[in-house]
């Protein structure tokens, strides 16, 4: 397929709905794409390109919201692509997206001058682990991931275990200020064939293109136009940190008929229960939007008084093929018990 110009605003808006209230505002490399790349893009499904061909993917890492005070360069990923091919000792013609939700759902069009964009993701949605990528779950072997430690270092690390690589990955992040640029390299496009979500960009762009035709239609139709469902809509009347865990926030809508919706969010939203009862939880993608201007609205755009109503789209079927894969994207999986879907 071909990625015109035209095409970026609805690919921004399906990557920021699968972002499910994370993953950061596309807003910024909207901009950089629309003035760095030379349009048409072409982009390839994995199975029209040879399996041995190297692949890598490319992210943001950190707090997006440092982004808009430290912005990248124009070729943000390029020494981290210099220290993995001199480790590796070959090139790596493909870039794929590490993280299929908000701002880094784009970040692999970064690279389309000098490589090939494969229409492969690696989450199906914005998670907040490195440990999270469909590569590392399902034990791909020979990975390797690259980093900003600031001032011009690259760290480098090659783990067995995916937690290794999160921490080390993490740490050194926090040490370039707490946001960075990180590239994971050492596999091919064949082992994205089983161990990857396929097709994605061409699904982010339909899911935009779907909510730019009926953004201004009823809720019900707009979800059903994105292939889900509405799952709750009320006035925000209050938010509350868990006792247990302060990233993990609780926002109660005051619903209709005196129905009490409770959304509980950590980076993403994560669960939706109404009067107690579990409606829906991750890995469904879960996108709040204000219900009047039908803005997508992120965890930190739940405030007070604010009307908004919770879609429900269903999460890619990778996550569900096998139990390893669910286990990993279920609440959970972020310490909330007792909230993981039947």
């Amino acid at each position: 397929m071909e990625l015109a110009r035209d095409d970026l605003a609805a690919l921004a808006r399906g990557y920021a709905l699968l972002g499910s209230g994370g993953g950061g505002s596309t807003t910024m490399l909207e901009l950089m794409l629309a003035r760095s790349v030379a349009w048409p893009l072409p982009i390839a499904a994995a199975s029209t390109l040879d399996p041995a061909t190297p692949c890598l993917g490319v992210a943001f890492v950190g707090s997006t919201m440092l982004l808009g005070e430290r912005m990248p360069g124009d070729e943000p990923f390029a020494r981290l692509l210099t220290a993995v091919e001199r480790w590796l000792g070959h090139p790596v013609p493909a870039v794929c997206s590490l993280e299929g939700g908000g701002m880094n759902g784009l970040a692999p069009l970064t690279l389309a001058g000098s490589h090939t964009v494969v229409d492969a993701d690696c989450t199906g949605r914005a998670v907040p682990g490195l440990d999270q990528m469909s590569l590392f779950v399902d034990r791909v072997p020979g990975l390797v991931f690259a980093c900003e430690t600031g001032a011009g270092g690259v760290a480098l690390v090659e783990a067995e275990r995916a937690i290794d690589a999160e921490r080390v990955v993490r740490s050194a992040i926090v040490q370039a200020g707490g946001v960075g640029c990180a590239v994971l390299a050492g596999f091919t496009v064949g082992d994205l064939h089983e161990h990857a979500i396929h097709g994605h960009l061409a699904h982010a762009l339909a899911l935009g293109r779907a909510f730019q035709a009926y953004s201004d239609a009823p809720l019900p139709v707009l979800a059903a136009a994105l292939g889900g469902e509405v799952l709750a809509e009320g006035r925000i009347v209050s938010a509350a940190s868990s006792p247990d865990d302060p990233h993990v926030s609780a926002v109660e809508l005051a619903g209709s008929g005196g129905v009490v919706h409770r959304v509980v969010t950590r980076s993403e939203t994560l669960a939706v229960l109404s009067d107690g009862v579990l409606i829906a939880s991750a890995p469904t993608i879960l996108v709040v939007v204000d219900a009047v201007s039908r803005e997508i609205l992120e965890v930190t755009d739940l405030r007070l008084a604010r009307t908004v109503a919770v879609l429900g789209i269903p999460a890619p079927a990778w996550w569900s093929a096998r139990p390893e894969r669910l286990a990993r994207v279920v609440p959970s999986a972020y310490g909330l018990v007792d909230l993981d879907a039947a």
